[in-house]
């Protein structure tokens, strides 16, 4: 396995537990209704939703400064390489310094940016092309144009046609060829159709060409290409990849509502309004992020007013105090994110090659006792999830595991037996000189080392030995050398094909259960390809229906997300990817 790809997954799966117990979850859009747990819910439509498929920055009533509390730095400008990989505290700030093409409202909804695009479209379908227009009065904070150099230098850098450049993933890109038509024209011609070409440039993927022109000595950001000198693109990488991870104001411009203020710190971030953006300004006039890595002291902040919004993980114990602040104007809310929990199972392994086995464990886990002790104080309206590839409320979500995941330690027993398992005098089921012996790996966290206790009682007493495979020292090796039996992990439907497709997929990615089903492998296709949304979620119904017969992961729960803030504040929501601040610059403050 290659370094850039054990980087990847080692902050996917450190970042993945950590929406639950450790760090500011940030994991992905979430779809669907979202049932909040305290006060009412916000309006999860961007203010700026103009009706027509677009995004323009609404006025906004201008006010003070609000403070917003979070559980660690801000740490890297460039949020898309594999050393910070989409980093949610990063998010968190770089939702309002850097402008994407798209903005994506809180229940997912793609809209075209129309503060800095006329418009971005399929032009072709064969060849499939893509062609942005860029408004030609669109700037960094610095004066310098935000135009076809940025889109082309996001290309270049994410593509993977050059070793030089290590980005987090290079799906979609790596279907492109690009160039600048001309300053404010940006086209794609893609290899493939691609069905899902609006998520190649966001979440803050458009940084400034001109700032790595200038610090590396390159003329021009777009007569450098994937065939050029390997010296000036191992300079334009080497600059990417590193440069902007840190803080330093003199590379950092900003292109969105708000800019990095001079007295940013590794304890707070302060944010400012961008006197060059080209959109309505927002309302805050300061937006402060602090890092607080403790919720209780987060909590104690905010029913004192030193800040006025808080984003803590995910814990039942926060969201109790949270909720007993509803008397003191404190506004409390929760919702099922994108990310989702679950086990992998390595078809690898000489125990779950054997589908019955697979069938057995599934049918001793007990689900609803998971949610219960894991996500209903946060949400106690949450159920165990029964997809692979939707979430619930979604149209095509079903329960596919219903009738497999019945939580039955004798039924368990019966699968087992009547495939020639025999029951040990140590209560350890074997079969031709095996025992039902495995580990479950995880990261060590400690809702991840809770689960792992609950599943191993309860499949105790189905005859199965378990341990508990949390590495010493350093969380989420197991799974990256591929040695496992199951893994519990988590994983984002921020995209879906994306997601499922890198694990699911004969040739995926992040497919290191070594699963292979060529149906599924052409379902896949499908969704990738398909140029109407129905056709894709078809594909993906088939996906889930497959994944479901074969059990090769079992879905756990959706993993909650939850925030508050003070009464005086309008407007303020979680997006899971961008955290809260998603939408900071259409907060009013009374």
């Amino acid at each position: 396995m290659g370094k850039s790809r054990r980087i990847r997954l080692l902050i996917n799966l450190l970042l993945g537990s950590a929406c639950l117990i450790s760090t500011v979850t940030g994991c992905g859009a979430a779809n669907g209704p979202d049932r909040p747990d305290g006060g009412g819910l916000a309006n999860t439509r961007a203010r700026g939703d103009t009706g027509d498929g677009s995004y323009r920055a609404p006025i906004v009533s201008p006010g003070p400064a609000v403070v917003v509390a979070h559980t660690a730095p801000f740490v890297a400008y460039n949020n898309k390489t594999a050393q910070t990989n989409n980093n949610p505290d990063n998010a968190l700030v770089l939702s309002q310094v850097l402008v994407d093409p798209f903005v994506i409202d809180g229940d997912g909804r793609i809209l075209l940016n129309s503060d800095v695009l006329v418009s971005a479209e399929l032009t072709s379908k064969d060849p499939q092309i893509v062609t942005y227009k860029i408004k030609p009065n669109v700037t960094w904070s610095d004066g310098q144009p935000w135009n076809c150099h940025d889109f082309y230098l996001a290309w270049l850098a994410g593509s993977g046609t050059t070793p030089y450049f290590t980005p987090a993933t290079t799906r979609g890109l790596d279907h492109v060829t690009a160039k600048c038509r001309d300053q404010n024209t940006f086209v794609e011609t893609y290899r493939s159709p691609y069905a899902d070409w609006r998520q190649n440039y966001l979440h803050r993927a458009i940084l400034p060409a001109h700032i790595l022109e200038r610090e590396t000595g390159i003329a021009d950001i777009t007569a450098l290409t994937p065939t050029s000198a390997p010296a000036d693109l191992k300079k334009a990488g080497d600059f990417w990849n590193s440069a902007w991870i840190g803080f330093n104001a003199t590379t950092m411009p900003a292109s969105g509502p708000y800019q990095f203020d001079r007295s940013t710190s590794s304890k707070q971030t302060v944010l400012i309004r961008n006197k060059a953006w080209v959109g309505n300004p927002g309302g805050p006039a300061m937006i402060v992020l602090t890092f607080v890595p403790d919720g209780a002291t987060a909590v104690a902040g905010l029913a004192n007013r030193q800040f006025n919004v808080v984003q803590p993980a995910a814990d039942p114990l926060l969201a109790d105090r949270l909720r007993a602040l509803s008397g003191r104007g404190v506004i409390f809310e929760a919702r099922g994110g994108s990310t989702v929990e679950h086990l992998d199972l390595n078809l690898a392994s000489p125990l779950f090659k054997d589908p019955v086995v697979r069938t057995a464990f599934a049918q001793c886990v007990d689900r609803n006792k998971l949610v219960d002790e894991l996500v209903r104080g946060v949400r106690p309206d949450a159920q165990p999830l029964g997809s692979l590839a939707f979430l619930p409320g979604d149209a095509a979500y079903s329960d596919l595991y219903s009738d497999t995941m019945v939580a039955d330690a004798r039924k368990a027993q019966v699968t087992l037996e009547r495939a020639g398992w025999v029951l040990g005098s140590d209560g350890v089921y074997s079969r031709a000189g095996r025992r039902l012996s495995f580990t479950i790996s995880h990261d060590g966290s400690p809702a991840h080392s809770r689960a792992v206790e609950l599943i191993r009682t309860q499949c105790r007493q189905a005859g199965m030995e378990i341990a508990d495979g949390a590495p010493p020292g350093h969380p989420g090796n197991a799974g990256i050398r591929d040695r496992f039996d199951v893994a519990l992990t988590t994983s984002s439907r921020t995209s879906r094909v994306w997601s499922l497709a890198d694990r699911y997929a004969t040739t995926g990615e992040l497919n290191d259960q070594h699963y292979s089903n060529l149906a599924l492998d052409a379902a896949l296709g499908v969704a990738e390809t398909a140029s109407s949304e129905s056709a894709q979620t078809d594909a993906l119904v088939t996906v889930d229906r497959l994944l479901a017969e074969d059990l090769v992961s079992l879905p756990l729960f959706q993993l909650p997300l939850m925030w508050a803030y003070t009464s005086n504040i309008d407007s303020v929501y979680r997006r899971a990817s961008d955290g809260v601040t998603w939408n900071a610059n259409e907060w009013t403050i009374r």
